[in-house]
């Protein structure tokens, strides 16, 4: 396939082409339709001259033309010497006549057109107007066009001046123009040709040297490089910024994906390897039957764990490709909040806390209860997860006045270290502080990452704050809708078993 610089080279080569056509045939025809125009006016001109020369004589008392009487039967009226001697100087075709259109005087061209040319000639131009033209072909190779001029101030015997001018002056032959657009054309064609040519070269050099970097850049390897911005050209210039955003995007998420990569292989090592060892301890015949029923539990139990990673990674990869359905119907908050909390006494009871929800004011939102309880049962473990014996948890439940509904969730336990703070929800994640004082406990580091995905599928926001050593709290907005008619939870449509919450 021809590149980008040849085929615009060669559209403007056909364009060039059309328009030179297009503008010989309007030369061709303008200067057809102008022509008669131009000659007109100079022959006006030439008809001027002899009237302005004429009047100028008679105001010099020169007698120019006189009253024959050598005849009876007419009257005529014929030209004098003087103004033979008068007009004979001039050059040109034209004619004076008198006032009943008989001939006194012919010019010296006139005069040597043939007696049936003058004859035909005479008999046209009585014809004409004042201010009108007409064309006279008297033999095939000259056209005059012939003109009238009148002015009383010359006299009472003479009426008027014709004046004429061959039209083969102004007029341009069609041949000729033809030719010679023949002749110029193609040298005018292939000069353009190679001017647009390099023309187009130069404005897409820019384009190529920006190819060849994305081209260096689409191994993968080299995200962390940027395409320069050329100032001096705008949309080059935005093309630049556009593919830097989107490297800087691709660069994130490539890094995202390779941690993800690494953080999930890690995570599925470890109890792989125990469930191997379980299994091969199971399998020795050394092993008597309580300790091998000891070791398959244990399998159980990192089987189980694994499971949950898979599931929790299962629900990750769905919502990212907005495949996971959220089944959103009314629902008292009440109701579920209650429930949720009940779950927390009683973990807190096993890991010696103290469980309370000072403030529960009820609303209605729209949401899935299923997803929705493991939003609540993700960030109640967590804290509880997270504080070390005799501490607290504090779970409220307040309304705001902008039609928010605010849950906090506030421990006192360990906190999280302020630089560690931006990355609480990102998929695998746990400070170092606390998995060193914490790893008996166990986790993926997904359930936040899961409830944030929650919270913004359902159009609300979660946010932490925290300080080392001196507790977490996680706050949840979600919108209410107006108060109405609530369903029943039996209608919920959503059936699925809340996961498990992991941290």
């Amino acid at each position: 396939m021809a590149s980008t610089r040849t085929r615009l080279t060669v559209s403007y080569a056909f364009v060039l082409l059309g328009t030179m056509v297009a503008f010989g045939t309007a030369v061709l025809v303008g200067r057809r339709s102008g022509s008669k125009d131009d000659l007109a006016r100079e022959a006006f001109g030439i008809a001027d001259r002899v009237l302005l020369t004429i009047q100028s004589a008679q105001l010099a008392s020169k007698r120019l033309t006189f009253v024959d009487t050598t005849r009876t039967t007419e009257r005529l009226i014929r030209g004098t010497k003087e103004l033979a001697d008068l007009l004979d100087p001039m050059a040109g075709y034209f004619m004076v006549l008198d006032q009943q259109g008989k001939l006194l005087y012919s010019s010296t061209l006139m005069r040597l057109l043939s007696g049936d040319d003058q004859t035909t000639v005479l008999q046209a131009v009585l014809q004409l107007s004042d201010q009108g033209g007409l064309k006279v072909i008297v033999r095939d190779s000259l056209q005059l066009l012939f003109v009238a001029r009148r002015n009383v101030a010359v006299g009472p015997n003479i009426s008027r001046v014709v004046a004429a001018l061959p039209t083969d002056v102004v007029e341009l032959p069609p041949t000729l123009l033809v030719g010679t657009m023949i002749v110029i054309a193609p040298i005018i064609f292939l000069v353009s040709m190679l001017v647009a040519y390099v023309v187009v070269g130069n404005a897409f050099r820019p384009v190529d040297q920006l190819i060849n970097e994305v081209e260096a850049i689409t191994d993968g390897r080299s995200l962390h490089r940027r395409l320069p911005a050329d100032a001096s050209n705008d949309e080059l210039s935005r093309l630049s910024l556009t593919v830097n955003a989107m490297l800087s995007r691709l660069e994130t998420s490539f890094a995202a994906l390779r941690r993800f990569t690494a953080d999930a292989s890690h995570e599925l090592k470890t109890p792989l390897t125990v469930l191997r060892a379980d299994v091969e301890r199971a399998m020795h015949p050394v092993t008597d039957r309580s300790e091998r029923m000891v070791v398959l539990e244990e399998a159980l139990q990192e089987t189980a764990r694994m499971s949950d990673l898979v599931d929790s990674l299962l629900t990750l990869a769905r919502a990212d490709e907005g495949r996971f359905d959220i089944y959103r119907v009314p629902i008292e908050l009440d109701p579920l909040v209650r429930e949720v909390y009940e779950t927390a006494v009683i973990l807190g009871e096993d890991a010696g806390l103290s469980i309370s929800m000072p403030v529960l004011d009820n609303a209605i939102i729209m949401g899935d209860r299923t997803r929705l309880r493991q939003l609540l049962l993700n960030l109640v473990t967590n804290a509880i997860k997270y504080t070390p014996r005799g501490g607290r948890v504090e779970v409220t439940v307040s309304r705001r006045p902008n039609d928010e509904i605010t849950i906090s969730v506030r421990d006192t336990g360990i906190g999280i270290a302020a630089n560690d703070l931006p990355h609480v929800f990102d998929r695998f994640w746990r400070a170092d502080r606390v998995r060193s004082r914490a790893s008996e406990r166990g986790g993926f580091g997904l359930g936040l990452s899961i409830s944030q995905w929650i919270v913004q599928a359902h159009g609300g926001t979660i946010a932490v704050q925290s300080r080392l050593g001196r507790g977490s709290v996680f706050t949840v907005n979600l919108p209410v809708v107006p108060v109405g008619p609530v369903l029943p939870d039996a209608f919920v449509p959503s059936e699925e078993a809340a996961e498990s919450a992991e941290s």
